[in-house]
């Protein structure tokens, strides 16, 4: 078996693999080398992935490379199973080439844009012959709605459900802010999708995040796999280990 770590900016996402098959899902708000430890005791683990979008403590990685038969810390240095175009590697998060890397992945042989709807939204381009290009980054939903309290004296800060219904117009403030930072977004989604459908043939978007459960109901061609991340860290250990 196979543990992929996804450490983002609020949380932590492991996945336990085996073979291309995911087995269990854990989110953590704190992982340490205690979580590592136990993990280890629970399952058949025998080679596990690292990808962080802070500071990874040393005690995490000292338990991973201890516990495990191969231990890739994953970082611009790591080979890939695609050709990677962004300028400045070192700089790119590698939880959004890890996504490029399960979407090709999964969907070989098309140009797809992938859209991680997280603390931030990033958008992404992988091309069907397996190279990634680059990709855009956006404010997230709740940076949305937290600027609009902070820039502003009178607006508050609101809270929305993702299956409460968002009006096209607000009545009121809090429907008014729910619309405009939520259909604002999917209308973002969607011209991305719109643009890139008139210029890219073999077109498909993938939708993943913690937050994509507020615009995926209102983009209906996209596919959703909110465990991108965490399958692409899943190839990436296996390209490793096989290298």
């Amino acid at each position: 078996m196979n543990l992929c770590i996804d450490q983002g900016n609020s949380r932590t996402k492991i996945a336990i693999f085996e073979g291309d098959r995911l087995k269990k899902h854990i989110i953590y708000k704190h992982f340490c080398s205690s979580d590592v430890e136990r993990l280890f005791s629970l399952y058949p683990i025998e080679n596990s992935i690292i990808s962080s979008v802070s500071n990874i403590e040393p005690s995490v990685v000292n338990a991973l490379h201890r516990l495990s038969k191969h231990f890739v810390l994953c970082d611009h240095t790591t080979p890939v199973p695609i050709k990677n175009n962004y300028d400045t590697p070192a700089s790119l998060g590698q939880d959004r080439l890890a996504a490029a890397v399960g979407a090709s992945h999964l969907y070989p042989s098309e140009n797809l844009l992938i859209v991680d709807v997280g603390s931030a939204i990033t958008y992404d381009m992988v091309t069907e012959k397996n190279e990634y290009i680059g990709g855009n980054i956006a404010p997230g939903l709740k940076m949305r709605f937290s600027i609009l309290k902070q820039m502003t004296k009178k607006l508050p800060y609101i809270e929305v459900e993702a299956e409460e219904l968002i009006p096209l117009f607000g009545k009121n403030t809090h429907d008014a802010i729910a619309a405009g930072v939520i259909r604002g977004t999917i209308f973002e989604v969607k011209g991305y999708m719109r643009t890139l459908a008139e210029r890219v043939p073999h077109f498909g978007t993938i939708i993943t995040g913690g937050n994509s459960p507020y615009i995926v109901k209102s983009i209906e061609s996209a596919k959703v796999e909110k465990h991108l991340v965490l399958i692409g860290l899943n190839v990436i250990l296996n390209y490793n280990e096989n290298a």
